[in-house]
């Protein structure tokens, strides 16, 4: 019998920040660009969970040169849906309520998550989070410890 640890698979040179902002998407990405020199762009598909039917916006840059790979994800997804009416109800209503899902359950209250991955660990998340501060819009961000995180698969962006 063969054990398979997934953990073992995942990509474990990486930094995550929480970022708490009420900037849009492409917003934040524009001033993490001017802040950090980098360059994210917007993917053309979006990170997509379809058991669930949510999406989410991510941006991403490969930096070749010192082989870093930047992911900018949302962590909120607020999607409208059909509320479900008992049969036999007088009226025939249907009314539709608005829910709010996270990609990382552990950290609701974050609006993104800003992934660093490396292969050669020379990851500064000091500087980086110093940086990002920066940002007057931004109103707190802070790294997060991969070993609070029970939905690590989430974070796998390929």
């Amino acid at each position: 019998m063969h054990k398979l640890i997934v953990d073992d698979f995942l990509d474990s040179d990486y930094v995550l920040f929480a970022i708490h902002t009420s900037l849009i998407d492409y917003r934040l990405a524009y001033l993490l660009n001017c802040c950090l020199n980098i360059n994210l762009k917007r993917r053309p598909k979006d990170l997509d969970f379809k058991y669930i039917q949510m999406s989410y916006p991510i941006f991403e840059w490969k930096d070749l040169e010192q082989l870093k790979t930047w992911n900018l994800v949302s962590n909120i997804c607020i999607k409208e849906e059909e509320s479900i009416i008992s049969t036999g109800s007088l009226f025939n209503n249907t009314t539709k309520l608005i829910k709010k899902h996270t990609l990382i359950p552990e950290f609701k209250t974050a609006n993104f998550l800003l992934k660093m991955s490396s292969n050669c660990n020379v990851i500064n998340p000091k500087t980086i989070m110093a940086n990002i501060q920066k940002i007057v819009q931004i109103a707190l961000v802070y790294p997060i410890d991969l070993n609070q995180i029970k939905s690590k698969t989430n974070l796998i962006f390929n």
